[in-house]
C-alpha cells in the first residue's frame, strides 16, 4: 500500500523525544509498504527529504513545549491548513495513518476521507479533548460539547482505531462501541536499551554519582507531568545517599529550577534534554526511574514513553500514577507507588533498595523481563502493521493479559 502517515511531532532517535512513529514507519516499510511522513518543524519553509529510507515532508509550523494554550491551538490549526494543502496536491494514497496528539489531526484524516475517499486509521496517544478539559484548559461548555462531537466523528469514520493503553481503549469503546479498537501500547526498545550489571565508571564520574543511588526522570516537564512531586521527595530525602537526575524540557522546567536553587537542594541535578543515545548514557548510571503525572483521572490512562525506555533498561520503577501503570508496577514487582500527597513515605519505600543490592537487582531483572515479554518493539511493531493491513492480531490475548494485571 501507499500510506501517508501524519504525525505533527515526528522524531527520529537522533532527535530525542518519542520515537514510536519512526519505528512503526520502519516496520511498515520492511513489509513492503510505501510510506511518506507528513510532519512539522520550526524552520521557515517546507522541506522534503529522505530519512532512513522514508520520505518525510516537514511543514513550517512553529511549536515549543513552553507555548501557552492559545499558541498551541494556533499551531495545531496551522498544521491542519498546511496538511490539507499538501493532500489536495497529493491524494493518491491508499490509506492514511493519523496519530494524536493533538486531536486536531483527526480533522485532516476525516476531511481526506470525505473528499478523496481515503480510508484512515486513527491512533490515540492521549485522550483529547478530555485531558485539557480535566486540566481546566477548556472551560466553555459549548466548546467542550463540540470537541467531543468531533472526537466521536473521528472514531466512527476510522477504518480502525489504535489505543495505547487499556484506559484509552475502554474510553473509545464506551463512546463508539461499533468501532474496531486495537490495543497497541508504546514499545520497549529492548534492542537499543539494555540492562547493565555494572555502571560505566566514566559515566559515573561524568554525572558525579559515585557511591550514590541514582533516581532519574526523563521527558516532558509540563504542568501535567507533576515533576514537583519528585522535587518534594528529594527535599525530604536529603539525608539519604541519593542523587536525582532530571533530563527534560518543558514549560515548568524554569520554575522547578528556581525552586531547587532557592531551597538549595544539593541532591538534584539537571541534564540538558538529549538524544536517545544520551538517554541511554544516563540510564547506564541510573538505579531507578521516576514516572509521574498529576492526579487527574484522565491522566491515569496515559502510556508514557519513558516508562517503556526504563523497563527496557531494566530499572526499578517509581511512579505516582494510579491506574494501569501502578497495577503493573506492583503486581509484576518492578517498583513501587510513591503517593504525591505523602512525599515523606518516599524515603521509607526506597530505603530497602538502597540497603539491599540483591533486592534492587531482583526488581530490575523483573523490569527487563516485563519489557521483553510484553512490550517488545519487534512484536508490537508487527501488531501495528497487521492493524494497518486490516488483519486480526494473532497474539492480542497476550497483550490484553498483561494489562489485566493492572485492573
Amino acid at each position: 500500500m501507499k500510506i501517508l502517515y501524519i504525525h505533527q511531532y515526528f522524531k527520529t532517535p537522533d532527535e530525542g523525544g518519542a520515537n514510536r512513529s519512526y519505528f512503526m514507519v520502519q516496520a511498515l516499510k520492511a513489509q513492503g509498504h510505501e510510506v511518506e511522513m507528513l510532519t512539522a518543524h520550526n524552520e521557515k519553509g517546507r522541506i522534503s527529504k529522505s530519512v532512513d529510507g522514508v520520505k518525510v515532508h516537514y511543514l513550517p509550523v512553529l511549536y515549543e513545549n513552553h507555548f501557552g494554550f492559545f499558541r498551541r491551538i494556533r499551531a495545531f490549526l496551522l498544521f491542519i491548513v498546511l496538511c490539507k494543502s499538501f493532500i489536495v496536491k497529493r491524494n493518491n494514497f491508499d490509506k492514511i495513518i493519523a496519530t494524536s496528539t493533538p486531536l486536531t489531526v483527526g480533522f485532516i484524516a476525516l476531511w481526506a476521507n470525505k473528499r478523496f475517499q481515503i480510508p484512515y486509521v486513527f491512533e490515540v496517544r492521549d485522550l483529547w479533548p478530555e485531558a485539557p478539559i480535566q486540566m481546566g484548559a477548556i472551560k466553555n461548555p459549548l466548546l467542550k460539547s463540540w470537541l467531543k462531537q468531533q472526537e466521536l466523528k473521528f472514531y466512527k469514520n476510522a477504518e480502525r482505531v489504535i489505543a495505547l493503553s487499556p484506559g484509552m481503549r475502554n474510553h473509545i469503546e464506551k463512546r463508539a462501541p461499533e468501532v474496531k479498537v486495537e490495543l497497541i501500547p508504546n514499545v520497549a526498545d529492548c534492542e537499543f536499551f539494555e540492562r547493565v550489571e555494572k555502571k560505566d565508571e566514566d559515566l559515573v564520574l561524568q554525572y558525579g554519582v559515585k557511591n550514590k543511588f541514582v533516581v532519574s526522570y526523563f521527558g516532558a516537564v509540563g504542568p501535567v507531568n507533576d515533576l514537583m512531586s519528585l522535587i518534594k521527595c528529594a527535599e525530604l530525602s536529603a539525608d539519604l545517599p541519593i542523587r536525582f537526575l532530571i533530563m527534560g524540557e518543558g514549560a515548568s522546567l524554569g520554575g522547578i529550577k528556581e525552586y531547587v536553587a532557592k531551597n538549595q537542594l544539593k541532591n538534584i541535578f539537571f541534564i540538558p534534554y538529549g538524544t536517545k543515545q544520551e538517554v541511554r548514557n544516563v540510564m547506564n548510571v541510573t538505579d531507578a526511574c521516576y514516572v509521574s503525572f498529576l492526579h487527574k483521572p484522565i491522566l491515569r490512562t496515559n502510556s508514557p514513553n519513558k516508562f517503556f525506555d526504563a523497563i527496557a533498561s531494566g530499572k526499578l520503577i517509581i511512579t505516582n500514577i494510579q491506574g494501569w501503570i501502578r497495577g503493573l508496577v506492583e503486581k509484576r514487582h518492578i517498583g513501587f507507588f510513591a503517593d504525591s500527597d505523602f512525599p515523606a513515605e518516599f524515603g521509607e519505600k526506597i530505603k530497602p533498595f538502597i540497603e539491599s543490592t540483591e533486592l534492587l537487582q531482583k526488581y530490575q531483572r523483573a523490569s527487563r523481563s516485563t519489557a521483553e515479554q510484553f512490550f517488545s518493539r519487534k512484536e508490537l511493531s508487527h501488531h501495528f502493521v497487521q492493524a494497518i493491513e486490516g488483519k486480526n492480531y494473532q497474539h492480542e490475548a497476550e497483550i490484553r493479559s498483561i494489562f489485566s494485571l493492572s485492573a
